[in-house]
């Protein structure tokens, strides 16, 4: 007997009853896109390494220890999972000259991947919502992406979730810092760990975003950035501010906010709950002025964001706010196997109306007793049984039992009774089987 076989350590199998969840929230992304002008764009899972060590940054966590890469055996290729999308998406827009009659608001949903230790929240193949605003200049379009997001918790039902911000400035502003922050950190190397000492000297920006308490001494006295700003970076800034304000969106300003790639520029901001652990952050992003110049094309302004499914799903949970599982409209009580081949085609007319009905599946020895039978519809969730007995079948009719609410047999007079209802003449009673 062969070893039994099972999935990747981090990546997991989405299967139902969890799967409908997913589904609602895809549903619920989607038609919040659409109100807001965004639209799908899909790119593939596999990219050149190239695209990645280019657009986030040689020396981010992502690039030196995380990515998936190989070599194709076929033609030598270097190729990556991705393990995020915002430069797959500008990759496609410069390929296929997207930007051509102005910006465009885009949306993706899928996998990511990155090598890291599997915790809540947080794996291996993991799945990203990320909204991409491309070609727009101005901060409006900033706060117009903050603004979705804070709709989409509202629609969601979730609580709790708190907006950061922050301004990175431009290259030559973070420059300055940067230098100012070397200088800083360097008097201070007795007190860095072994992974700050890494970074001082090649991303000296993601020293401030340690969790060692042993630094943060030495991380709250470094320089702010935003004391590096020129004009034009800190009018931008508050600009974003003041539509946040216009919105009603309360937010506060984390001067330690730094994102994980290299692309981001002006506006950051981070989502983030209490209520996962150490998987606080739920949905970030910021502006990417540079990322178009950075993958091959001409300079291009860009904001988005991304979210990750599973924290939003996790969180949904904690808050007891998941709906509640799909259940069919109907379900097909079949006594006799040698009926299935009549009753088969008036279940798919209802079905070709809007009807979910899901049909009791027989085995070798017959469909099985209606005791059985009842007791799977029950268990279903329908809130209707359609009763297939040759009786019924006989006389062209099929018995319609309710299966919710109160029943005549428990002595309810205001109760719902089984009722018997024309195969022949479906319009007459289906809107039966779509009554709440």
């Amino acid at each position: 007997m062969a070893d039994k076989l099972s999935a990747v350590k981090g990546m997991n199998d989405i299967a139902p009853p969890v799967s409908a969840h997913w589904e609602w929230l895809e549903d619920t992304l989607r038609r919040l896109m659409q109100r807001y002008g965004y639209r799908n764009v899909r790119t593939p899972i596999v990219e050149h390494t190239a695209l990645f060590v280019r657009g986030l940054g040689e020396v981010t966590d992502i690039v030196e220890k995380e990515m998936y890469s190989f070599e194709d055996r076929l033609n030598g290729e270097h190729l990556t999972l991705r393990p995020e999308n915002t430069a797959g998406v500008v990759r496609a827009a410069l390929e296929h000259n997207l930007l051509y009659d102005g910006g465009k608001r885009l949306y993706y949903m899928g996998p990511m991947f990155r090598h890291e230790r599997p915790q809540r929240g947080r794996y291996r193949q993991f799945h990203q919502v990320g909204a991409e605003a491309l070609g727009f200049v101005g901060p409006d379009v900033d706060a117009e992406l903050v603004v979705l997001a804070c709709d989409l918790w509202r629609e969601l039902g979730l609580e709790g979730i708190e907006l950061e911000i922050n301004s990175l400035g431009q290259p030559a502003e973070r420059q300055a810092h940067r230098q100012a922050l070397i200088t800083h950190l360097e008097l201070h190397a007795d007190v860095l760990d072994e992974d700050a000492k890494r970074r001082l000297h090649s991303n000296p920006l993601r020293i401030l975003d340690t969790k060692n308490p042993a630094m943060q001494a030495v991380v709250n006295a470094a320089p702010h950035l935003m004391d590096f700003l020129g004009a034009e970076s800190l009018a931008h800034f508050t600009r974003f501010r003041e539509l946040l304000d216009a919105h009603g969106v309360a937010y506060r300003i984390n001067p330690r906010l730094v994102r994980g790639m290299d692309y981001y520029n002006l506006s950051v901001f981070e989502f983030v709950t209490t209520q996962l652990g150490s998987q606080g952050t739920v949905c970030a992003g910021g502006r990417y002025d540079g990322l178009f110049e950075q993958v091959g094309g001409k300079p291009a302004p860009a904001v988005g964001w991304a979210l990750g499914m599973e924290r939003i799903l996790e969180l949904l949970k904690e808050q007891g706010k998941l709906p509640e599982q799909p259940a069919p409209d109907a379900y097909a009580v079949v006594p006799d196997a040698a009926s299935v081949g009549q009753v088969m085609p008036v279940l798919r007319a209802l079905r070709q109306q809007g009807i979910a009905v899901q049909m009791h599946a027989g085995n070798a020895d017959g469909m099985g007793s209606m005791k059985s039978q009842f007791k799977k519809a029950d268990a279903s969730g329908a809130r209707f049984a359609l009763i297939f007995g040759s009786d019924e079948l006989a006389q062209g009719r099929v018995a319609v039992k309710p299966l919710r609410g109160p029943r005549p047999e428990d002595g309810d007079a205001g109760a719902a009774a089984q009722t018997l209802q024309p195969l022949d003449d479906l319009a007459a009673w289906v809107e039966i089987l779509r009554s709440r």
